[in-house]
């Protein structure tokens, strides 16, 4: 019998970051190794590291070694790691513009492992130059419906699974009133004020500016004292607006804008969600916008902009879990890397008219549809689901495509009519 484990090089966000594409990582990870079948090799990326000695955890050892690393790699760390390690299958997550020169050497990967990609797409138009990517990969697996049917469309040919994201139950939990009313008072709330919670990256298409600007009206009109909106963020990151001269030009200099910009770990950010009343995401595009499941997981309802990930969340099509708002606006933007995407605006009477009616329902309404919410996040993005799956999808890529000198189903040739 073979007890060989399957030895797996992961290209991502640090996965001992707060960031999405960091967590989740995290989350497959650990649910792995936890099963006795796996050991890891993470290239740890995206942040500034005052070490690049490699890192291992107190739980699982020698099992999984984290290698500090600028951006999320280079071909040359990437050969280094594939040779001397020798992993049975590459596995690299995040917005495919940060990945062309892992694509570039696949000829190079591919012969001898497979290359498996966690895929984050934000809107369509379906993005054809994206193609030559998704064929470049053994197995392609998409974060949203939206991302697996532009996969589907675009190469059709390539083995490609819908796996949304989940969070984690332990910790993305309601709490009881009491535990809320206590929390409240440690943050300076009454047991009435509506809290709007906010957790994004200050990047543009986040929209942190605009939601301000537009927090700022709803205020005028149920009044100041009434309302406060908490965003968890760092308000002067250079990718975004200066929120602080925002707020003061704004005039919410009185406590009606609370920023958290401490790093915290799952326990202490649910506990933002659950004494807020709604959690709001109006990005104009967005892959996935794990913030808002992480909410719904707490039973606070949500208001999303009906783009990427975020609207497969805020309904199963029957019911609603808070309010999705319907673009008012589509923009085809795009770069040299990225020539078109649409940007999904929407409308600020719309938002505001969003908060108004989740402001005018009861404690007790609202309660009842962030637990309707929890309940679609348990059936449909159940965190025992979400490691079950991914156990099945990898045993069954290491099966089918093997490595090394059992590599299967993968061929640097082609045989062309002349």
């Amino acid at each position: 019998m073979n007890n060989k484990k399957i030895k797996i090089l992961t290209l991502s966000d640090h996965p001992l970051t707060p960031s999405g594409v960091g967590t989740q990582t995290r989350y497959i990870i650990e649910g792995m190794l936890r099963t006795g079948k796996y050991q890891f090799i993470s290239f740890g990326g995206l942040i500034k590291h005052e070490d690049y000695r490699p890192i291992k955890t107190e739980e699982f050892g020698d099992d999984w070694i984290i290698i500090p690393t600028d951006g999320y790699g280079t071909p040359e760390s990437v050969r280094s790691i594939i040779r001397t390690e020798k992993p049975d299958l590459l596995w690299f997550m995040t917005d495919p513009r940060f990945f062309g020169w892992l694509w570039e050497m696949e000829d190079e990967i591919r012969p001898l492992i497979p290359m498996v990609y966690y895929h984050v797409w934000d809107n369509y138009p379906y993005p054809d130059f994206n193609k030559v990517w998704y064929e470049s990969t053994d197995v392609v697996v998409a974060i949203s419906k939206l991302t697996h049917d532009i996969v589907q469309h675009v190469a059709p040919n390539v083995e490609a699974h819908y796996l949304p994201h989940a969070v984690n139950p332990q910790f993305y939990k309601p709490l009881e009133q009491g535990e809320i009313n206590e929390l409240r008072s440690k943050f300076d709330i009454s047991p009435d004020q509506f809290v709007v919670m906010w957790n994004n990256r200050n990047a543009r298409r986040k929209q942190p500016a605009t939601l301000l600007h537009w927090f700022k009206e709803f205020l005028d009109q149920v009044g100041h004292e009434n309302a406060k909106l908490i965003m968890h963020t760092d308000p002067k990151d250079p990718n975004g607006p200066n929120l602080v001269a925002n707020i003061q030009n704004l005039g919410l200099t009185n406590g009606q804008v609370q920023f958290s910009t401490q790093k915290v770990d799952f326990p202490q950010l649910a506990s933002m969600y659950n004494i807020a009343d709604v959690t709001v995401n109006i990005s104009d595009a967005e892959g996935f916008g794990l913030a808002t499941l992480e909410s719904l997981s707490c039973a606070t309802p949500i208001i999303v902009n009906m783009t990427g990930g975020l609207q497969e969340q805020v309904t199963n099509g029957d019911d609603w879990f808070g309010v999705g708002l319907e673009p008012s606006a589509k923009s085809v933007i795009g770069s040299q890397d990225i020539p078109y995407i649409y940007e999904d605006r929407v409308n600020k009477e719309d938002f505001i008219a969003a908060l108004t009616k989740l402001y005018n329902l009861s404690k007790e309404e609202r309660r009842e549809i962030g637990m309707k919410g929890k309940a679609h996040v348990d059936e449909n993005y159940s965190f025992e689901k979400y490691t079950h799956s991914w156990d099945k999808l990898l045993k069954e890529v290491h099966k089918k495509y093997g490595s090394w000198e059992n590599r299967k189903g993968y061929t640097n040739w082609s045989l062309l009519e002349v």
